[in-house]
């Protein structure tokens, strides 16, 4: 999909921004679901995945496809959710309260609520290591993507993801 993406690239940047809108139909539900998996809101993460697609196009011309358009564009758009976040953050609840809410299911919605239960432990780590670990985890970026996103060197990457784990492991002890 990269020739695609750069070709589409070329037609809006020489005067055809109708054409846009083949990247935002293309790139909108990853671009929404990154989103979401910030802020934990649907709603939320759709208006940021809009912020994010004015701010590619409006800067469009400073790609330097040095890296593809879809590193580009998420890591372009990871910055806009960082924005977003530290303007309004998000609403995190201890993971104690979550963990006494989940209460005994049978064994299918189990781990459905493991899952959940991790998801909102990521959600209450601190940025720093929050976004490392939605990226890499939940958005499957490599390591390289994760720190192009994030404009950090990738051993900071590293780090990050090692010492998210562990506070991840101590929030989780006994919970799982």
């Amino acid at each position: 999909m990269s020739g695609e993406d750069e070709a589409t690239v070329d037609r809006v940047l020489a005067g055809d921004t109708a054409a846009f809108a083949v990247l935002v139909a293309r790139w909108q539900g990853p671009m929404v679901n990154l989103a979401y998996r910030f802020c934990r809101d649907h709603a939320r993460a759709e208006d940021m995945a809009q912020e994010a697609f004015l701010r590619v196009f409006r800067r469009l011309s400073t790609w330097r496809r040095d890296a593809t358009f879809s590193t580009w564009l998420f890591a372009l758009a990871t910055n806009v959710y960082r924005d977003e976040l530290r303007r309004a953050s998000p609403e995190t609840v201890p993971i104690d309260v979550e963990a006494a809410a989940a209460g005994s299911v049978e064994e299918g919605a189990v781990d459905t609520d493991r899952r959940a239960l991790v998801k909102r432990a990521v959600q209450s780590l601190p940025p720093k290591y929050r976004e490392p670990m939605v990226l890499f985890y939940f958005h499957e970026q490599d390591v390289a993507a994760t720190a192009h996103s994030l404009g950090l060197p990738e051993g900071t990457v590293k780090a990050r993801l090692s010492r998210g784990r562990d506070l991840l492991a101590s929030k989780l002890r006994n919970r799982i």
